[in-house]
Protein backbone atom coordinates (compact mmCIF):
# COMPACT_ATOMS: atom_id res chain seq x y z
CA UNK A 1 0.00 0.00 0.00
CA UNK A 2 1.58 2.95 -1.04
CA UNK A 3 1.46 6.35 1.70
CA UNK A 4 1.20 9.68 0.76
CA UNK A 5 5.10 10.39 0.97
CA UNK A 6 5.09 7.66 -1.36
CA UNK A 7 3.22 9.83 -4.20
CA UNK A 8 5.83 12.00 -5.44
CA UNK A 9 6.28 15.80 -5.13
CA UNK A 10 3.32 17.07 -7.10
CA UNK A 11 -0.05 15.75 -6.62
CA UNK A 12 -3.59 16.79 -8.18
CA UNK A 13 -6.45 16.02 -5.51
CA UNK A 14 -9.90 16.11 -6.97
CA UNK A 15 -13.06 16.75 -4.20
CA UNK A 16 -16.43 15.64 -5.62
CA UNK A 17 -19.64 17.48 -5.16
CA UNK A 18 -20.98 14.88 -2.76
CA UNK A 19 -18.45 14.99 -0.44
CA UNK A 20 -18.02 18.79 -0.19
CA UNK A 21 -21.71 19.59 -0.47
CA UNK A 22 -24.50 18.64 1.85
CA UNK A 23 -27.26 17.10 -0.06
CA UNK A 24 -30.39 18.12 1.97
CA UNK A 25 -28.62 21.72 2.97
CA UNK A 26 -27.18 22.73 -0.03
CA UNK A 27 -24.19 24.02 2.12
CA UNK A 28 -20.55 23.06 1.76
CA UNK A 29 -19.22 21.02 4.75
CA UNK A 30 -16.74 23.06 6.35
CA UNK A 31 -15.59 20.91 9.53
CA UNK A 32 -14.52 18.18 6.76
CA UNK A 33 -12.98 20.62 4.61
CA UNK A 34 -11.05 21.36 7.26
CA UNK A 35 -9.68 18.57 8.14
CA UNK A 36 -8.44 18.17 4.36
CA UNK A 37 -7.24 21.17 5.04
CA UNK A 38 -4.71 19.88 7.61
CA UNK A 39 -3.62 16.95 5.46
CA UNK A 40 -2.63 19.48 2.68
CA UNK A 41 -0.51 21.24 5.25
CA UNK A 42 0.97 18.03 6.27
CA UNK A 43 1.96 17.33 2.62
CA UNK A 44 3.29 21.14 1.70
CA UNK A 45 5.45 20.73 5.12
CA UNK A 46 6.91 17.48 4.24
CA UNK A 47 7.91 19.34 0.41
CA UNK A 48 4.88 17.80 -1.87
CA UNK A 49 2.39 20.75 -3.53
CA UNK A 50 -0.85 20.00 -3.96
CA UNK A 51 -3.58 21.47 -6.80
CA UNK A 52 -7.13 20.58 -5.66
CA UNK A 53 -9.53 20.66 -8.28
CA UNK A 54 -13.29 21.09 -6.42
CA UNK A 55 -16.27 20.31 -8.10
CA UNK A 56 -19.46 21.93 -5.81
CA UNK A 57 -20.07 25.19 -7.30
CA UNK A 58 -23.27 24.34 -9.09
CA UNK A 59 -24.28 22.79 -5.77
CA UNK A 60 -23.28 25.01 -3.51
CA UNK A 61 -24.80 28.17 -5.99
CA UNK A 62 -28.39 26.50 -6.45
CA UNK A 63 -30.12 27.02 -3.35
CA UNK A 64 -28.67 30.72 -2.88
CA UNK A 65 -30.75 31.84 -6.08
CA UNK A 66 -33.95 29.70 -5.18
CA UNK A 67 -33.50 26.14 -7.55
CA UNK A 68 -34.09 24.38 -4.98
CA UNK A 69 -36.57 21.56 -7.02
CA UNK A 70 -34.24 18.44 -7.13
CA UNK A 71 -36.68 16.72 -8.75
CA UNK A 72 -35.37 18.51 -11.88
CA UNK A 73 -31.93 18.88 -13.66
CA UNK A 74 -31.22 22.60 -14.18
CA UNK A 75 -31.08 23.67 -17.44
CA UNK A 76 -27.85 24.99 -18.86
CA UNK A 77 -28.84 28.90 -17.94
CA UNK A 78 -29.26 27.94 -14.63
CA UNK A 79 -26.67 25.96 -13.95
CA UNK A 80 -24.54 28.64 -15.23
CA UNK A 81 -26.10 31.19 -12.93
CA UNK A 82 -26.02 28.57 -9.90
CA UNK A 83 -21.73 28.35 -10.79
CA UNK A 84 -21.53 32.02 -10.73
CA UNK A 85 -22.73 32.38 -7.34
CA UNK A 86 -21.67 29.27 -6.04
CA UNK A 87 -17.93 29.72 -6.86
CA UNK A 88 -17.32 32.52 -4.88
CA UNK A 89 -18.52 30.16 -1.71
CA UNK A 90 -16.08 27.51 -2.77
CA UNK A 91 -13.34 29.63 -3.01
CA UNK A 92 -14.16 31.59 0.49
CA UNK A 93 -14.20 28.38 2.02
CA UNK A 94 -11.27 26.99 0.58
CA UNK A 95 -9.23 30.26 1.91
CA UNK A 96 -10.72 29.99 5.08
CA UNK A 97 -9.68 26.86 5.25
CA UNK A 98 -6.14 26.98 4.31
CA UNK A 99 -5.62 30.25 6.04
CA UNK A 100 -5.69 28.36 9.46
CA UNK A 101 -2.10 27.26 8.05
CA UNK A 102 -0.68 30.17 6.70
CA UNK A 103 -1.60 28.40 2.57
CA UNK A 104 -2.38 31.22 0.00
CA UNK A 105 -5.09 29.81 -2.35
CA UNK A 106 -5.31 30.66 -6.19
CA UNK A 107 -8.11 30.26 -7.84
CA UNK A 108 -8.22 28.78 -11.54
CA UNK A 109 -11.08 27.98 -13.62
CA UNK A 110 -10.29 26.22 -16.66
CA UNK A 111 -12.08 24.40 -19.81
CA UNK A 112 -10.75 21.26 -21.38
CA UNK A 113 -10.13 23.27 -24.14
CA UNK A 114 -7.24 25.42 -21.51
CA UNK A 115 -5.21 22.25 -21.29
CA UNK A 116 -5.53 20.81 -24.70
CA UNK A 117 -5.28 23.86 -27.61
CA UNK A 118 -1.71 24.67 -27.50
CA UNK A 119 -0.61 28.07 -26.49
CA UNK A 120 -3.72 28.26 -24.04
CA UNK A 121 -2.00 24.97 -22.44
CA UNK A 122 1.46 26.78 -22.47
CA UNK A 123 0.02 29.37 -20.77
CA UNK A 124 -2.15 27.70 -17.77
CA UNK A 125 0.82 25.16 -17.23
CA UNK A 126 2.86 28.60 -16.65
CA UNK A 127 0.55 30.12 -13.97
CA UNK A 128 -0.18 26.75 -12.02
CA UNK A 129 3.73 25.59 -11.92
CA UNK A 130 4.38 29.53 -10.92
CA UNK A 131 1.81 29.47 -8.06
CA UNK A 132 3.16 26.27 -7.25
CA UNK A 133 6.86 27.56 -6.85
CA UNK A 134 5.56 30.37 -5.06
CA UNK A 135 4.04 27.84 -2.33
CA UNK A 136 0.44 28.97 -3.30
CA UNK A 137 -2.16 25.81 -3.38
CA UNK A 138 -3.97 26.37 -6.95
CA UNK A 139 -8.01 25.71 -6.55
CA UNK A 140 -9.01 24.77 -10.16
CA UNK A 141 -12.46 24.03 -11.31
CA UNK A 142 -14.26 24.01 -14.72
CA UNK A 143 -15.30 27.43 -15.65
CA UNK A 144 -18.68 26.71 -15.49
CA UNK A 145 -20.28 29.83 -15.88
CA UNK A 146 -19.18 29.90 -19.88
CA UNK A 147 -18.89 26.41 -20.50
CA UNK A 148 -21.60 25.50 -22.98
CA UNK A 149 -21.03 21.50 -24.31
CA UNK A 150 -18.86 21.09 -21.04
CA UNK A 151 -21.26 21.66 -18.39
CA UNK A 152 -24.12 19.12 -19.82
CA UNK A 153 -22.29 16.13 -19.73
CA UNK A 154 -19.39 17.60 -17.78
CA UNK A 155 -17.26 15.73 -14.76
CA UNK A 156 -14.10 17.19 -13.26
CA UNK A 157 -12.59 13.72 -13.24
CA UNK A 158 -11.16 14.49 -16.43
CA UNK A 159 -10.22 17.80 -16.38
CA UNK A 160 -8.15 16.52 -12.98
CA UNK A 161 -6.40 14.01 -15.16
CA UNK A 162 -5.90 16.57 -18.12
CA UNK A 163 -4.82 18.94 -15.26
CA UNK A 164 -2.35 16.31 -13.94
CA UNK A 165 -0.94 15.51 -16.90
CA UNK A 166 -0.16 19.55 -17.67
CA UNK A 167 1.52 20.16 -14.53
CA UNK A 168 3.46 16.58 -14.96
CA UNK A 169 1.55 15.86 -11.69
CA UNK A 170 3.18 12.37 -9.87
CA UNK A 171 -0.22 11.30 -8.75
CA UNK A 172 -3.79 12.14 -8.95
CA UNK A 173 -6.14 10.99 -6.27
CA UNK A 174 -9.65 11.15 -6.86
CA UNK A 175 -11.70 11.18 -3.28
CA UNK A 176 -15.07 10.33 -4.37
CA UNK A 177 -17.97 7.75 -1.96
CA UNK A 178 -16.28 4.90 -3.00
CA UNK A 179 -12.52 3.09 -1.98
CA UNK A 180 -11.69 2.33 -5.54
CA UNK A 181 -13.01 -0.16 -8.56
CA UNK A 182 -14.60 -3.46 -7.87
CA UNK A 183 -14.94 -6.20 -10.13
CA UNK A 184 -19.04 -5.51 -10.05
CA UNK A 185 -21.38 -2.88 -8.44
CA UNK A 186 -20.90 -3.14 -4.96
CA UNK A 187 -24.22 -1.60 -4.48
CA UNK A 188 -25.91 -4.53 -5.84
CA UNK A 189 -23.26 -7.40 -5.10
CA UNK A 190 -22.06 -8.13 -1.51
CA UNK A 191 -19.52 -10.72 -3.02
CA UNK A 192 -17.97 -7.72 -5.27
CA UNK A 193 -14.03 -7.85 -5.22
CA UNK A 194 -12.23 -5.07 -4.69
CA UNK A 195 -9.07 -4.06 -6.92
CA UNK A 196 -6.07 -2.93 -5.22
CA UNK A 197 -4.07 -2.63 -8.34
CA UNK A 198 -4.85 -1.59 -12.07
CA UNK A 199 -2.03 -2.47 -14.12
CA UNK A 200 -3.22 -1.48 -17.13
CA UNK A 201 -6.76 -0.74 -18.30
CA UNK A 202 -8.59 -3.28 -20.97
CA UNK A 203 -11.73 -4.03 -21.74
CA UNK A 204 -12.27 -6.49 -19.03
CA UNK A 205 -11.50 -3.10 -16.58
CA UNK A 206 -14.14 -0.89 -18.69
CA UNK A 207 -16.51 -3.55 -17.94
CA UNK A 208 -16.35 -3.44 -14.56
CA UNK A 209 -17.40 0.25 -14.36
CA UNK A 210 -20.91 1.29 -13.31
CA UNK A 211 -23.09 4.07 -13.18
CA UNK A 212 -22.92 7.40 -11.31
CA UNK A 213 -24.97 7.08 -8.22
CA UNK A 214 -27.65 9.97 -7.77
CA UNK A 215 -27.16 13.11 -6.26
CA UNK A 216 -25.07 16.27 -7.27
CA UNK A 217 -21.99 13.99 -8.31
CA UNK A 218 -22.06 14.06 -12.31
CA UNK A 219 -19.23 11.12 -12.75
CA UNK A 220 -19.39 7.81 -12.26
CA UNK A 221 -17.15 4.93 -12.46
CA UNK A 222 -17.07 5.57 -15.74
CA UNK A 223 -15.45 9.19 -15.90
CA UNK A 224 -13.15 7.99 -13.69
CA UNK A 225 -11.47 5.10 -15.85
CA UNK A 226 -11.44 7.71 -18.61
CA UNK A 227 -9.41 9.84 -16.30
CA UNK A 228 -6.98 7.07 -15.59
CA UNK A 229 -6.42 6.50 -19.34
CA UNK A 230 -5.83 10.75 -19.87
CA UNK A 231 -3.40 10.27 -16.16
CA UNK A 232 -1.70 7.49 -16.95
CA UNK A 233 -1.33 8.12 -20.37
CA UNK A 234 0.58 11.53 -18.97
CA UNK A 235 3.17 9.94 -16.74
CA UNK A 236 1.11 10.32 -13.73
CA UNK A 237 -0.68 7.40 -11.59
CA UNK A 238 -3.98 7.59 -10.17
CA UNK A 239 -5.79 6.40 -6.77
CA UNK A 240 -9.53 6.13 -6.44
CA UNK A 241 -10.17 7.07 -2.65
CA UNK A 242 -13.00 7.37 -0.24
CA UNK A 243 -13.16 10.89 0.80
CA UNK A 244 -16.15 10.76 2.70
CA UNK A 245 -14.66 10.22 6.34
CA UNK A 246 -12.40 12.67 8.01
CA UNK A 247 -8.59 13.81 6.61
CA UNK A 248 -9.29 11.21 3.98
CA UNK A 249 -5.54 11.97 2.32
CA UNK A 250 -4.10 11.31 6.15
CA UNK A 251 -5.80 8.51 5.78
CA UNK A 252 -4.23 6.88 2.70
CA UNK A 253 -1.58 7.71 4.82
CA UNK A 254 -2.27 4.86 7.23
CA UNK A 255 -3.44 2.25 4.82
CA UNK A 256 -7.12 2.82 4.00
CA UNK A 257 -8.20 0.74 0.62
CA UNK A 258 -8.14 2.54 -2.44
CA UNK A 259 -7.35 1.54 -6.02
CA UNK A 260 -4.15 2.38 -7.86
CA UNK A 261 -3.60 3.13 -11.52
CA UNK A 262 0.40 2.35 -12.67
CA UNK A 263 1.33 5.22 -14.62
CA UNK A 264 2.88 4.63 -18.13
CA UNK A 265 5.94 6.28 -18.08
CA UNK A 266 7.29 9.19 -15.70
CA UNK A 267 5.60 12.61 -16.25
CA UNK A 268 8.92 14.41 -17.92
CA UNK A 269 8.92 10.90 -20.05
CA UNK A 270 5.25 11.32 -21.02
CA UNK A 271 5.60 14.68 -22.10
CA UNK A 272 8.72 14.71 -24.05
CA UNK A 273 7.17 11.32 -26.56
CA UNK A 274 4.28 13.88 -26.81
CA UNK A 275 6.37 16.74 -28.10
CA UNK A 276 8.70 15.02 -30.09
CA UNK A 277 5.99 12.93 -31.92
CA UNK A 278 2.52 13.98 -31.39
CA UNK A 279 2.88 17.49 -32.37
CA UNK A 280 3.83 18.60 -35.98
CA UNK A 281 6.22 21.63 -35.87
CA UNK A 282 5.29 24.89 -37.75
CA UNK A 283 8.40 26.70 -37.63
CA UNK A 284 12.51 26.03 -37.14
CA UNK A 285 15.15 27.95 -34.94
CA UNK A 286 18.66 27.71 -35.59
CA UNK A 287 21.26 27.89 -33.03
CA UNK A 288 25.00 28.54 -32.59
CA UNK A 289 27.71 26.03 -31.79
CA UNK A 290 27.31 27.04 -27.98
CA UNK A 291 23.96 26.88 -27.56
CA UNK A 292 24.04 23.43 -29.07
CA UNK A 293 26.30 22.25 -26.43
CA UNK A 294 24.51 23.99 -23.67
CA UNK A 295 20.99 22.01 -25.30
CA UNK A 296 22.87 18.72 -25.21
CA UNK A 297 24.10 19.42 -21.18
CA UNK A 298 20.47 19.74 -20.13
CA UNK A 299 20.10 23.56 -20.41
CA UNK A 300 17.19 25.40 -21.91
CA UNK A 301 17.36 27.38 -25.15
CA UNK A 302 18.31 31.18 -24.38
CA UNK A 303 17.34 33.82 -27.02
CA UNK A 304 21.10 34.76 -27.26
CA UNK A 305 22.00 31.08 -28.91
CA UNK A 306 19.35 31.63 -31.41
CA UNK A 307 20.54 32.26 -34.90
CA UNK A 308 17.94 32.48 -37.40
CA UNK A 309 13.71 31.97 -36.88
CA UNK A 310 11.93 30.34 -39.68
CA UNK A 311 8.41 30.21 -40.38
CA UNK A 312 5.16 31.09 -38.90
CA UNK A 313 4.45 30.15 -35.37
CA UNK A 314 2.85 31.42 -32.31
CA UNK A 315 3.67 31.11 -28.78
CA UNK A 316 2.89 27.64 -27.79
CA UNK A 317 3.58 26.12 -30.98
CA UNK A 318 5.83 23.61 -31.99
CA UNK A 319 9.04 24.40 -33.75
CA UNK A 320 12.69 22.32 -34.89
CA UNK A 321 15.97 23.31 -33.45
CA UNK A 322 18.45 23.10 -35.76
CA UNK A 323 22.22 23.32 -35.35
CA UNK A 324 24.82 25.41 -37.30
CA UNK A 325 25.40 22.91 -40.29
CA UNK A 326 21.34 22.68 -40.87
CA UNK A 327 20.84 19.04 -39.16
CA UNK A 328 17.45 18.49 -36.82
CA UNK A 329 18.61 18.37 -33.04
CA UNK A 330 15.58 18.45 -31.56
CA UNK A 331 12.10 19.96 -31.36
CA UNK A 332 10.02 22.37 -28.74
CA UNK A 333 7.59 24.54 -27.62
CA UNK A 334 8.30 28.08 -28.29
CA UNK A 335 7.68 30.85 -25.72
CA UNK A 336 7.45 33.21 -28.14
CA UNK A 337 5.98 33.65 -31.68
CA UNK A 338 7.78 33.52 -34.70
CA UNK A 339 7.48 37.56 -34.98
CA UNK A 340 8.73 38.13 -31.16
CA UNK A 341 11.43 35.15 -31.34
CA UNK A 342 13.15 36.68 -34.77
CA UNK A 343 13.40 40.32 -32.40
CA UNK A 344 14.72 38.93 -29.79
CA UNK A 345 17.60 36.14 -31.19
CA UNK A 346 21.21 36.83 -30.44
CA UNK A 347 20.10 39.02 -27.54
CA UNK A 348 20.50 37.97 -23.61
CA UNK A 349 17.57 37.57 -21.59
CA UNK A 350 18.13 40.69 -19.68
CA UNK A 351 17.34 42.95 -22.83
CA UNK A 352 13.78 41.12 -23.77
CA UNK A 353 11.56 43.54 -22.16
CA UNK A 354 13.17 46.42 -23.66
CA UNK A 355 12.79 45.40 -27.07
CA UNK A 356 9.51 43.68 -26.88
CA UNK A 357 8.19 45.96 -24.62
CA UNK A 358 7.12 43.30 -22.07
CA UNK A 359 8.75 40.79 -19.92
CA UNK A 360 8.64 37.19 -21.12
CA UNK A 361 10.09 34.42 -20.31
CA UNK A 362 13.96 34.62 -19.67
CA UNK A 363 14.10 30.85 -22.17
CA UNK A 364 13.01 31.06 -25.88
CA UNK A 365 12.51 27.42 -25.10
CA UNK A 366 12.31 25.60 -21.37
CA UNK A 367 14.34 22.38 -21.21
CA UNK A 368 10.82 21.06 -20.07
CA UNK A 369 9.35 21.76 -23.21
CA UNK A 370 12.15 20.29 -25.59
CA UNK A 371 12.96 17.02 -26.71
CA UNK A 372 16.67 16.09 -28.46
CA UNK A 373 17.06 13.40 -30.92
CA UNK A 374 18.91 10.76 -30.69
Amino acid sequence: MTDMRGMGNRLVVKIGSSLLVDDATGEIRQDWLNALAEDIAACQSRGQEVLIVSSGAIAAGRRHLGLTDTGRSLRLEEKQAAAATGQIRLAHAYQQALAHHNITVAQILLTPDDTEERRRHLNARSTLVQLLALKAVPLINENDTVATAEIRFGDNDRLAARVAAMVSADSLILLSDIDGLYDKDPRHDPAARHLDVVSEITPEIEAMAGHAALGYSSGGMVTKLQAARIATAGGCRMAIADGRGMHPLRGLDDGAPCTWFAAMATPLTARKTWIAGALNPVGAITVDTGAERALNSGKSLLPAGVTTVSGHFGRGDAVRIRSADGREIGRGLSAYSSADAGRIAGHKSREIEAILGYRGRDEMIHRDDLVLNG
